[in-house]
């Protein structure tokens, strides 16, 4: 199976690197030139367009950061659509609104392309040791035909049903660990009315049985989130929309886990 990758970020890239050792033919892809500069010594082709690069795969794997920017490298003239032949695969491991994707699916199978929702977790030292999570969803028998090159980066590799629910179910993660976030912060709040002050506090709690990976990211930060909000803010802010949109049309009730994620959504400067 030939492999192209678009999103060589700091969890894209990683996985590209992975497939590239992997032994997969490989073509990349990216706005600036100096994103592909770290994979000069790699096996990897490179690619003049995302059609360019759809023309020369069997499966494209697009890791960018949201909605619109998986519709910019998929559509167009110059697009990933425009290149892939009928039988390939798109394999959207960005985190997405799962209509994002049924959107995708309906124009690429309009020419023979299937589409599955692969969003991941874990960052790139899960990638390097070969333990990132992936969360599928779409045809099962699409999903066994990528499971191979996942492989090379991932596991374990979940299949959780019909197109959507990888999405669905890396949104209800990311609403969590929000959640999460504003539960510690309540937490860390509470202790220094109470004369405890938050960086210890933050230490007892995050080596104790009310841990979380969540705090352990304020704890990293030392016990705020003045430092995570500028790298995770608008993501998470992204996800708790989706999230809360999903639950809408599904007339769902939002719930307490709402109530903390928002508290820490504006606490970073978010707000929902």
């Amino acid at each position: 199976m030939r492999v192209g990758f678009i999103g060589l970020g700091s969890q894209g890239g990683p996985m590209a690197r992975r497939i590239v050792e992997g032994g997969y033919e490989t073509t990349l892809w990216a706005r600036r030139a100096a994103s592909l500069e770290p994979y000069a010594d790699t096996a990897a082709k490179t690619a003049g367009s995302p059609a360019e690069l759809g023309a020369a795969s069997d499966l494209v794997c697009v890791c960018v950061v949201g909605d619109d920017d998986v519709r910019e490298v998929l559509y167009g003239d110059t697009g990933v659509l425009a290149g892939l032949a009928s039988g390939g695969v798109i394999a959207i491991h960005s985190t997405v609104h799962p209509d994002t994707c049924r959107e995708i699916a309906e124009k690429a199978g309009a020419q023979g392309v299937s589409v599955i929702d692969a969003p991941v977790s874990g960052g790139g030292p899960a990638v390097e040791e070969g333990k990132l999570l992936v969360m599928v969803g779409g045809d099962e028998d699409v999903a066994e035909r990528c499971r191979p090159v996942f492989a090379t980066y991932a596991d374990p590799i979940v299949h959780l049903g019909p197109l959507g629910s990888g999405q669905v179910t890396k949104i209800l993660n990311n609403l969590l660990f929000t959640a999460n976030l504003g539960s510690a912060l309540s937490t860390l709040e509470l202790g220094d009315s109470l004369g405890i002050p938050r960086v210890r506090l933050a230490e007892v709690l995050n080596g104790g049985s009310a841990t979380s990976k969540a705090l352990g990211s304020i704890a990293m930060f030392g016990g705020t989130v003045e430092a995570l909000a500028p790298i995770a803010g608008a993501l998470l802010q992204k996800d708790v929309r989706h999230a809360a949109s999903i639950a809408a049309d599904a007339s769902a009730p939002e719930g307490s886990v709402f109530t903390a994620a928002d508290t820490a959504l504006r606490e970073m400067d978010h707000p929902r």
